[in-house]
């Protein structure tokens, strides 16, 4: 514990050190309410329950970031963001902040900035438990893979591995595992956090390759003018492991589907 508590302290230093000392425009710091971008169909992360609420992994720890900002606590408000619209979403002020099992890449900093990571998934494979050929990435070859609009994990297998598979078009992952399940597509390969949630969800009739490609680590999108905001909530990510609420939240969400959880605080993104 004491490790982990060293660690995460240093962690924050270097976020501190690279996010400057404020920003221009208006900050989501002096916010009262915050607008909060996430999924609606991913179970365990982000999934909108019958009565219109909202719950998961990811819901969690915005309410834990609103209540924990630094000027003063903030209510928040959640907004349904298809992954093809997180971008535009954070430029046009439609939301305040994304937190939607948002992988940071060099892509998508060219056009948001973002505080975190809040938690470091990895890319692995989700089949039908009768398929018993997919044994790791290189097996989708010749294999029906669905591809969401706006994510970046079929490109992991097809274009960084060169893995030539039929890419199946989907509107989200949701409509991904209705696909696997009814046999249109083959395989699901995105974060295991997200995998994890549909397993759960699924039971005995999808099962995990366990093969990971990647390290996904998950942001929180903001402006990329807002460094006071993107300051304030690395610390308030920070606090989230050090008072031991993001090891209870990975347990409440994912510990009964057997994936090893990552429980320290991870390395920070500089801000601005």
């Amino acid at each position: 514990m004491r490790v982990g508590r060293i660690g995460a302290a240093l962690a924050l230093a270097v976020a501190v050190a690279g996010c400057g000392t404020g920003a221009s425009g208006t900050s989501i710091a002096g916010k009262d309410t915050l607008v909060i971008g996430v999924a609606k169909d991913q179970p365990g992360l982000g999934l909108r329950e019958p009565d219109g609420t909202f719950a998961g992994f990811d819901i969690d720890v915005a309410r834990y970031i609103g209540a924990h900002m630094e000027k003063k606590p903030k209510k928040v408000e959640f907004k349904n963001v298809q992954y093809s619209a997180r971008e535009s979403a954070v430029q046009t002020g439609k939301v305040d902040l994304v937190i939607s099992s948002y992988s940071i890449t060099p892509e998508r900093k060219t056009k948001v900035g973002f505080a975190g990571p809040y938690y470091v998934a990895h890319q692995d494979t989700l089949v039908r438990t009768s398929d018993a050929g997919i044994r790791n990435v290189r097996d989708l070859s010749g294999r029906r893979l669905c591809a969401v609009n706006g994510s970046v994990s079929w490109q992991r297998v097809t274009v960084e591995r060169n893995v030539p598979a039929h890419l199946v078009k989907a509107a989200s992952y949701g409509d991904c595992l209705a696909k696997l399940t009814d046999n249109s597509l083959d395989a699901i390969s995105t974060d295991d956090l997200i995998l994890a949630g549909f397993a759960a969800q699924k039971g005995k009739a999808v099962r995990f390759v366990n093969a990971p490609i990647s390290d996904e680590r998950y942001g929180v999108g903001i402006s990329q003018s807002d460094v006071t905001g993107c300051e304030d909530v690395n610390k308030a990510i920070t606090e989230m492991y050090l008072d031991g609420t993001a090891a209870k939240l990975l347990q409440k969400w994912f510990g009964s589907t057997g994936l090893n959880l990552t429980t320290t605080v991870p390395q920070f993104e500089g801000c601005g």
